[in-house]
């Protein structure tokens, strides 16, 4: 019996401009453009299976079979795969992460785009990168940014055909380290998908979108110029913007835990009263991304892991795109 089966790999990205709320639900495209940075070491690996046999599709995460909502969002880019190849077939997929899953680290974006580049390839697909963006955008919308290497820029666009990401610089651009702090691994208890439907709730939302166009340009020079301090200054300044917004949503959306704060005050401490190049920024959950030069990046972890409620500390540099590594 003839199988079509590809295994695919990407990496989570974490965000210095936020992706938070959506012109389009359904289509996931989003309110305003973000950036980000892929992390290397830390991987989703993905196998889909085409087969004949199967009466419907099939989702095992982890080592265990997943059904209602997370095989819906799987489902719904197997669908337009299915549309582009004219294969009738259902599928099994299989997928693993070698980091915690739901706990925001960017695990959905990671999972979304090995599935979207695992399955175009097993359905025998040749797609740009902008194709396998905007098809991964249809699981997660972060998931569009771990498509492209390096550094990476989503353009938010106002249709499906123009909201896709792109590399702004390869991952050997800037040796700049992401120290994910992980202050609990456990599932936050409001999603991403569900929380940007509540980011129009807020009346700071309006705010961050008009004002999202010159950080944006401000991130993107940093990057290119390699401009630490520039960075830092507009990561945070975003980050808390989006936490603003999630905070005043109805309802309220708050992430943080005591250890998440310990960890921002400690990193503005180092900065401010040391001059250490330290910054921080904190996606939809608890865990802290605290970035710095990756010369830095050791005496970083070390200070991160000595700090109370830190429960693990992962050292992520610049990461490639998603990549078909079997089929």
């Amino acid at each position: 019996m003839r199988h079509y089966r590809a295994t695919a790999e990407a990496h989570p990205n974490i965000a210095f401009i936020k992706y938070w709320g959506n012109r389009d639900h359904a289509l996931r495209i989003p309110s305003n453009g973000s950036i980000s940075m892929n992390l290397a070491g830390l991987v989703t690996r993905t196998t889909v299976v085409f087969r004949p046999d199967l009466p419907a599709d099939r989702l095992i995460l982890a080592g265990q079979p997943r059904t209602g909502q997370a095989l819906a969002r799987v489902v719904r880019v197997l669908q337009r795969v299915r549309q582009w190849s004219a294969l009738a077939w259902y599928a099994e997929v299989r997928s693993d992460n070698n980091f915690p899953t739901g706990a925001g680290i960017a695990s959905s974006a990671a999972a979304f785009a090995a599935l979207a580049t695992a399955a175009a390839a097993a359905a025998g697909l040749s797609l740009s990168t902008q194709a396998l963006s905007r098809l991964a955008r249809l699981g997660s919308g972060s998931a569009s940014r771990s498509v492209p290497p390096g550094f990476v820029e989503w353009l938010a666009g106002k249709s499906d055909a123009a909201s896709y990401a792109v590399s702004i610089a390869p991952p050997d651009h800037w040796a700049l380290a992401d120290c994910v702090t992980i202050v609990t691994q456990g599932h936050k208890a409001v999603g991403s998908s569900q929380g940007h439907r509540l980011a129009e709730s807020s009346p700071f939302q309006a705010e961050r979108l008009a004002t999202a166009p010159q950080r944006l340009q401000l991130c993107r020079e940093a990057i290119l110029q390699r401009d630490f301090a520039a960075l830092a200054q507009v990561v945070e300044d975003d980050c808390h913007l989006m936490h603003a917004v999630m905070q005043t949503s109805s309802p309220r959306l708050l992430y943080w835990e005591p250890a998440t704060l310990a960890v921002m005050h400690a990193v503005r401490r180092w900065r401010e009263e040391e001059g250490l190049p330290v910054a921080y920024t904190i996606d939809a959950g608890p865990n802290v991304h605290v970035l710095c030069p990756a010369d830095h990046a050791p005496a970083v972890r070390q200070r991160l892991e000595a700090l109370r409620g830190v429960q693990q500390v992962l050292v992520a540099l610049p990461g490639g795109g998603a990549r078909v590594v079997e089929a």
